[in-house]
């Protein structure tokens, strides 16, 4: 799970959606320079006090997540410009360590959803009734997208189905 403070990092609101498209093409092109896949969701937030920032849950194979954590800070200067601000970006394993979807599937089972449930937290009330969602926040204000996911994982991939 992967935050990004773009207003920290000197996004403007406005320009949110762009930087987050321009982190996730870095991501999945790192990526697949390597072979691998990534499979990504992402939602944007504006709170008081937190501003504008992304919550993004990512698919990385273990073997390319030190790899793509080290490069994160150095793209964040790419997309805005800017050195680097401390706390701009927050990024850990779900479940809070490496392997532990491989050494014990059930606890990673169970932080998976609780971390997609965090994401969701935005939902309304009508999916959060469909979805069992039961922590629902305000998203704050945002411009242009709320939420999207990579074409692998899309509505297109899923058969066509637009589940909401």
């Amino acid at each position: 799970m992967i935050t990004i403070h773009w207003e920290l990092a000197g996004v403007p609101l406005e320009g949110m959606a762009k930087a987050t498209g321009r982190f996730t093409d870095l991501m999945t092109k790192t990526l697949a320079r390597h072979g691998s896949p990534i499979a990504w969701l992402w939602v944007h937030e504006n709170g008081h006090n937190k501003g504008g920032h992304c919550h993004l849950l990512a698919h990385v194979p273990p073997g390319h997540v030190r790899r793509l954590s080290g490069l994160q800070k150095g793209w964040l200067r790419r997309i805005t410009g800017q050195p680097y601000r401390p706390r701009v970006i927050h990024s850990k394993p779900i479940g809070g360590r490496l392997g532990l979807e491989a050494g014990n599937p059930e606890l990673h089972a169970v932080n998976l959803e609780v971390a997609l449930a965090y994401v969701l937290k935005g939902a309304s009330p009508d999916a959060a009734a469909r979805f069992g969602l039961e922590r629902l926040e305000p998203g704050g204000r945002i411009i242009g997208k709320r939420c999207g996911t990579s074409q692998n994982i899309g509505a297109k991939a899923r058969g066509g189905r637009n589940e909401q």
